[in-house]
């Protein structure tokens, strides 16, 4: 069948690839399968109740859980179906910004996954006209469950008019409105149509690996990122378009006990998820003493010295291989074909790190406007250090600032409600504009350099792209997080949130007291002094004019909740400098 709608691939999915497990959700300490089928029948009784509630074509619906699972893709083939407009919601975002959305989308109906998100919405839900019941997937006393819309659509009397609605649905109508988490100011509502979305599962599909000897059905994806991002959503469509088993984790807390579990051959990460992992792994290889260690460290060695990407070669790697690298893939379920990374710039060094390994680790690049995918490696066509070869439906332009530039059938509708922010984005001649800095170079590939409103000028007119900076400097064990500064002043400077759980471990081992509290241990001379040589040993590597002259320790972990990180875990540079002015000016030596 032609795909030209969201829910196509569902319909497709049943048609090429019933399977038993299409989706796999943990409820009470027990995996239980949705087939084909079922997915099929659950989405036509919910489009249904939903047409009982009175909802019409182009009515907004929010979706918001904690974890994705198994009522979310339901809800999303109900809602789409019937071309209501599905807006998803991170659940970590404030009160104050889920008022700000469910106002601008005049949100009619939301459905919550559990108690919190309940009381959350509840408490905003007197300040949205428009917001007229909210239903649960957890069974809550007192409040309105999801069953009760499946009771609604249990009479097959009215499936005529789903069926006639989704007819009449065109690839160009609105899918789902996704309100970028952003790092500064409100939410901004990217609409993006059927056509957006299904363009880019489709020119995104070639990319993905195909082994020989495993079948459709032998394959299982474990999906953990959050599905109202649009990476992880798009991927949920092309999975379902080539037949695969959707496994949703439990949370990342238990990714670990998850993967055992499944076993997955695919799956969708952050960097920031390949850093921690690997810390993980250094950790214990390091703690492991004795011969355990130094074969742990020889076999680093061996595996930063490997020239080709691949399998091993030469009695060294084979043997490296053997005794370290294959209990990395053990401890990913043994099964995994490749990584897709995302959302943010993987560390060059960690990904030949996990290539040398035998964990490939596909790297792209996209936003929330281009639904998301632009470029993105592929096997036998993976360059380090790089976002891949643009997908072959898209047109990219480096205009002369070295702004990246795209214009095809995946970049989206506009910003819901705001015409002079769309005309905005756009070039005179109708290319988006990423507000990335990059270049393609001579073999295709395309490099990201920076974010174009991130870079700053210091007061002697030199130029700093801080990304690229922080990124080297997360290498170090040392650091968790760092955001270089120095818009305007003499010279770049950085704060730094150390890696708490390595320092704890680096000060036993050295028998250095440092201390017990955040706040002790960042005022510690002696880690200030060892931080220090990571800060000296980055600054080898920068033009001078970029090295980072001065640095300061902050005590918080930076995260969602503390309103350092966006869901998305991008730095919110604004809020990080208004958070640690003191120490921001301490470092200039501006007075207060």
């Amino acid at each position: 069948m032609t795909i030209k709608r969201t829910f196509d691939f569902a319909h497709n999915a049943l048609q090429k690839y019933p399977r038993e497990d299409m989706f796999v959700t943990k409820y009470h300490g027990e995996w239980q399968k949705t087939s084909t089928q079922e997915y099929i029948d659950l989405g036509n009784k919910i489009s249904r109740g939903l047409l009982k509630l009175g909802i019409k074509p182009g009515d907004k619906i929010a979706l918001i859980t904690t974890a994705t699972r198994t009522e979310w893709a339901v809800m999303d083939l109900g809602i789409s179906q019937i071309g209501a407009v599905s807006v998803p919601v991170y659940p970590t975002i404030s009160p104050e910004d889920y008022d700000f959305i469910f106002n601008n989308a005049e949100v009619k109906y939301c459905f919550v996954s559990d108690r919190d998100l309940l009381e959350k919405v509840m408490s905003i839900k007197q300040n949205v006209p428009s917001l007229q019941g909210i239903f649960t997937f957890d069974s809550i006393e007192g409040a309105a469950n999801w069953n009760e819309i499946l009771d609604m659509g249990k009479d097959e009397a009215t499936q005529g008019e789903v069926e006639d609605l989704a007819k009449s649905i065109n690839s160009e109508d609105l899918a789902t409105i996704i309100y970028t988490s952003g790092t500064t100011g409100k939410p901004k509502g990217v609409m993006l149509t059927h056509q957006n979305i299904v363009s880019n599962v489709l020119a995104s599909d070639p990319r993905i690996p195909r082994i020989k000897g495993l079948d459709y059905k032998d394959i299982k994806i474990l999906s953990f990122l959050p599905i109202c991002h649009i990476f992880e959503r798009m991927l949920f469509y092309l999975y379902q378009y080539n037949g695969y088993s959707i496994n949703f984790a439990e949370s990342i807390e238990k990714m670990g006990d998850n993967i055992k579990e499944i076993k997955p051959h695919l799956m969708s990460v952050v960097p920031r998820l390949i850093e921690k992992v690997y810390d993980k792994i250094y950790d214990k290889g390091t703690s492991a003493g004795g011969l355990k260690s130094k074969i742990f460290l020889w076999a680093l060695g061996v595996n930063k010295a490997k020239q080709n990407i691949g399998k091993p070669s030469g009695l060294k790697e084979i043997i490296a291989d053997k005794l370290v690298f294959s209990k990395w893939r053990e401890g990913l379920g043994g099964n995994i074909i490749t990584l897709v990374s995302g959302s943010a710039a993987l560390s060059s060094r960690l990904n030949k790190m996990f290539q040398n390994a035998g964990i490939p680790i596909l790297e792209g690049y996209g936003l929330t406007e281009t639904s998301p995918v632009i470029s993105v490696n592929s096997f036998g066509r993976i360059k380090v250090g790089t976002v891949g070869h643009v997908l072959e439906n898209l047109d990219v332009k480096i205009q002369e600032d070295g702004e990246i530039t795209v214009k095809g059938p995946s970049v989206f509708k506009g910003y819901f409600k705001s015409e002079e922010m769309t005309r905005e984005a756009f070039t005179e001649d109708g290319y988006f504009k990423t507000g990335d800095i990059g270049h393609i170079d001579e073999e295709g590939f395309l490099h990201i350099t920076d974010r174009k409103k991130e870079m700053f000028k210091t007061s002697g007119g030199k130029y700093i792209a801080p990304q690229a900076i922080e990124n080297q400097a997360k290498a170090s064990k040392f650091i968790e997080q760092i955001m270089v500064v120095g818009d305007g002043e003499k010279m770049p400077c950085a704060l730094v949130q150390p890696d708490f759980n390595f320092i704890h471990n680096w000060a036993e081992r050295k028998g250095i007291s440092i201390g017990k509290t955040p706040d002790e241990i960042v005022n510690s001379p002696e880690l200030k002094a060892r931080i220090g040589k990571e800060i000296d040993y980055l600054n080898t590597k920068l033009g001078s004019w970029e090295q980072i002259k001065k640095f300061e320790l902050t005590p918080d972990t930076w995260s969602i909740d503390g309103g350092e990180l966006s869901p998305t875990l991008k730095l919110k540079r604004k809020a990080v400098k208004e958070k640690y002015l003191k120490l921001y000016n301490k470092m200039y030596g501006h007075e207060v």
